[in-house]
């Protein structure tokens, strides 16, 4: 049968998409790929659950490794004694202090919280004295909610207290597992440079790059662990400090409970500073209370604008929704031992995200690079 006259005839030339639309079969190599992919990570994180406690002794050994190291080089570098004899030393020193901590101030504190929790209701009746107060409690009823909110304290305190005892003391309630972390935090303080150095041997190329790499994330993860610990110290001291001055009964205990707060990210000093604010007002109301209230603002501005730039240096810079969200996560997944860890993490996490995506970058722009002409040839 011939075309119509004026139909010309459609031409597969015309039309060079007809021979890929329809959808190519995946090949038997590549399903077989993906299946093997499903099947190994399946494996993998089976793997990974059996031995979970192994994973989370040894986190716990390389974070104490990191927060420790600074105060190891720090006296290798300045004395005669091998490293080793220095860091028994120093787990000795740990050691002490642990034990001094459990025998003579945590007995001590609860007392005195449970003093505190005990009273509320005659420092409420003392503070019904004072007429400024009275005003304001008659109508916003503030005598109730302190008498509730101080017999609540110990039991806010052991719930929050709750998941970082679960997952730290569980962890060191066998001898073996304790031993384990000891050793293993020993083995990286004394061989960790020599590990890493095999590790990288083998990179080839890459060894300088790698090894930069490995020291920014040692340098801001053992910076933020070390200083956390000195900031809260020091806010430790002046709540002690200004509560003593103030005539607050057991300033101590409150100085404390303003230390162990203030290692929370984002909330905690907030959540000690409410806690503190409560027990000023049984004395001379509302004076201690605004003096507090003025101190633990100013005290966080310097907090946040002198001592934590000085302790950290500039070796800790994490986005603020990074902050954010790992805090959340991490508290979501081991409680207050959760959220002290999430930040250094994730600063590691974002440094090694930094690298990768700016040596991404020095590659594409290599590629897009033209190549340069040769040379042309003698006697052409």
């Amino acid at each position: 049968m011939t075309a119509q006259a004026g139909t010309p005839e459609p031409s597969p030339a015309a039309d060079p998409g007809a021979s890929t639309a329809r959808a190519r079969a995946p090949a038997a190599r590549d399903v077989l790929r993906i299946v093997l992919v499903v099947v190994a990570c399946a494996i993998g994180l089976y793997l990974f659950w059996r031995v979970r406690t192994v994973v989370r002794l040894s986190a716990i050994s390389l974070f104490l490794a990191l927060a420790i190291i600074p105060v190891v080089d720090w006296f290798d570098g300045r004395t005669r004694l091998p490293r080793a004899v220095i860091i028994l030393l120093i787990f000795l020193g740990l050691t002490i202090a642990v034990v001094l901590i459990g025998v003579v101030v945590v007995p001590s504190l609860v007392k005195q919280v449970g003093q505190l929790s005990h009273n509320a209701p005659q420092y409420a009746h003392e503070l019904r004295g004072n007429s400024l107060f009275r005003h304001y409690d008659d109508r916003y009823h503030l005598s109730p909610k302190l008498v509730r909110d101080a017999r609540e304290l110990p039991h806010t305190l052991a719930r929050l207290v709750g998941p970082l005892k679960d997952v730290t003391v569980s962890a060191f309630s066998l001898v073996g597992q304790l031993v384990t972390v000891l050793a293993l935090t020993f083995l990286l303080l004394l061989h960790g440079r020599s590990y890493v150095d095999l590790a990288l041997s083998l990179t080839g190329d890459r060894e300088h790059r790698y090894r930069e790499l490995i020291i920014e994330i040692n340098r801001a993860v053992a910076s933020y662990m070390l200083g956390n610990i000195v900031i809260s110290v020091l806010a430790t001291l002046a709540t002690w400090i200004v509560l003593t001055i103030l005539g607050v009964p057991y300033a101590l205990s409150l100085g404390f409970v303003v230390g162990f707060f203030d290692l929370i990210p984002l909330v905690g000093a907030t959540i000690g500073a409410i806690v503190v604010a409560f027990a000023t007002v049984t004395v001379s109301f509302p004076v201690a209370t605004i003096v507090w209230v003025i101190f633990i603002v100013l005290w966080q501005r310097f907090e946040d604008y002198v001592v934590q730039p000085f302790v950290y240096g500039r070796t800790l810079h994490v986005n603020p929704i990074v902050t954010i969200v790992s805090v959340i996560a991490g508290a979501e997944l081991l409680g207050v031992l959760g959220a002290l860890l999430a930040i250094p993490t994730a600063a590691a996490i974002q440094i090694v995200l930094r690298e990768w995506w700016s040596g991404r970058g020095r590659a594409q722009s290599a590629k897009a690079q033209p190549a340069e002409p040769a040379a042309p040839a003698l006697g052409s």
